[in-house]
């Protein structure tokens, strides 16, 4: 057997508490993905796209190698998750969070457990260094948090297997929070890290916050001034990073056997976390409503559209058959004209009876008339003409036949009013009490 001691779990799933914002979260998320009706199926339905929200914010941390960002998720979560120490210990991109299970993912695993990471596949040489880590822990708000560990950065030398410098700036986009630790003991004044930084800056620069970590290994409190003059220095050096109102709070994981008198501004780390859980909390309720009055608004133009084509489609058929009607009216009573001019009055009111005959005599009389007008020279042409433009009226009318547009059916149309019931009766309504109990948890009751 293996001597190494079993990884200790922080708390039992059993003990733990569903917070608010995770019911919140939750909730919303249901609404979006439920298989019968879920947004995001009537949404493709309509042909309209919409991607569920995220349950949890996706917070990086990046840095130079041993700048402490394994050590602070494990301090986070309270459980040792990553391994730490001044070697590079993380040489991919692990993303850690909270389950009900303590395990451990390889490349695939983990896309199929974050789907919307899948452009990571882009990125050569990648999958073999992507991992996920599942913890049971709840402490802080580690069930509403995913970190992703990136691989410490060094310069010289150093050949990583994939593009890491592309692959952390398109990790950075997509994350809620980029945390930049800087290491006091010699690197952080890394190019690479720079470099990173300066491009997530130009793209993402509201998401990125710095800070130098391991502040009580840096020695005096003039030693540590040194080095964030220095840190600051050179970041000011870059136009992109040139920025008014710059913060780099000093952090370190506090440890009772060894006290310091460095100011220790972790504990703001974690309101950071958990004013962008806040935000995220409120951005997915509106973003449920924005969704909700897109998808009725889809429906209702769907729904004026048709009614659109079902006029539409009216006046093409009554076009088609006029010209139809033309087309074989017009030579069926020329013909006949002929036909009937081979018998006398008396013979065709004994056949047809007085009324008709009168009828068709009037009618036979007219194109009798016009032929006997037409020179005995051009009744060919005429024949020839007149035939072509019958054959004109018929084309017109199948012409006009093809022209209609595609209509809703009764089904389709009555599919689509439950849908909008649901979404202003049942989704709206329920987007409405989650606000307000959001409201609850941080408002008194009068301002309600």
């Amino acid at each position: 057997m293996s001597g190494r001691k079993p990884r200790s779990v922080a708390n039992p799933l059993e003990s733990a508490i569903t917070t608010p914002s995770e019911r919140i979260l939750k909730e919303c998320h249901s609404l979006y993905v439920d298989s019968e009706n879920g947004l995001v199926k009537i949404a493709s339905s309509l042909g309209v796209r919409l991607l569920p929200p995220r349950k949890k914010i996706i917070v990086m941390i990046m840095g130079n190698h041993s700048a402490g960002k394994s050590s602070f998720i494990n301090w986070y979560a309270e459980e040792h998750i990553q391994k730490t120490g001044v070697a590079i210990e993380t040489q991919g991109f692990t993303f850690i969070t909270s389950g009900r299970k303590r395990e451990s993912l390889t490349g695939n695993a983990t896309l199929h457990l974050y789907p919307h990471f899948r452009p990571l596949l882009e990125f050569k040489g990648l999958m073999d260094y992507l991992s996920a880590e599942i913890s049971t822990s709840k402490q802080k708000k580690f069930s509403l948090v995913t970190f992703v560990d990136t691989p410490g950065l060094v310069d010289g030398d150093m050949v990583y297997p994939f593009d890491v410098n592309s692959a952390i700036t398109w990790l950075g986009e997509q994350a809620d929070l980029v945390f930049v630790f800087f290491d006091p003991m010699g690197q952080a004044l890394c190019k690479r890290t720079l470099n990173i930084v300066e491009k997530l800056s130009e793209k993402c620069g509201d998401k990125l916050l710095f800070y130098l970590s391991k502040a009580d290994e840096a020695g005096k409190e003039t030693d540590r001034q040194r080095v964030m003059m220095q840190i600051v220095q050179e970041l000011c050096r870059r136009p992109g990073l040139n920025k008014c109102g710059f913060e780099m709070p000093t952090i370190y994981i506090p440890n009772p056997q060894r006290p310091s008198r460095c100011v220790n501004q972790i504990d703001g780390v974690c309101q950071t976390i958990e004013k962008t859980i806040n935000q995220a909390v409120q951005k997915t309720l509106d973003q449920l409503e924005k969704d909700c009055d897109l998808i009725c608004s889809t429906i209702s133009s769907r729904l004026e559209q048709d009614r659109a084509d079902v006029t539409h489609n009216k006046s093409i058929r009554l076009h088609s058959f006029m010209c139809g009607a033309l087309g074989i009216f017009l030579p069926a009573l020329f013909i006949l004209s002929f036909i009937l001019n081979t018998f006398s009055k008396e013979q065709l009111e004994e056949l047809l009876g007085e009324g008709l005959a009168w009828t068709l005599s009037i009618f036979t009389g007219i194109v009798m008339y016009s032929w006997d007008w037409i020179p005995e020279d051009g009744q060919v042409v005429f024949v020839i003409f007149f035939g072509a433009f019958c054959y004109l009226l018929l084309f017109l009318a199948k012409y006009f036949a093809g022209r209609g547009n595609k209509t809703l059916t009764k089904k389709e149309k009555r599919t689509m009013a439950e849908y909008s019931d649901y979404i202003q009766d049942i989704v709206k309504t329920k987007k409405g009490k989650l606000y307000e109990w959001y409201l609850q948890q941080c408002a008194a009751e009068y301002d309600l």
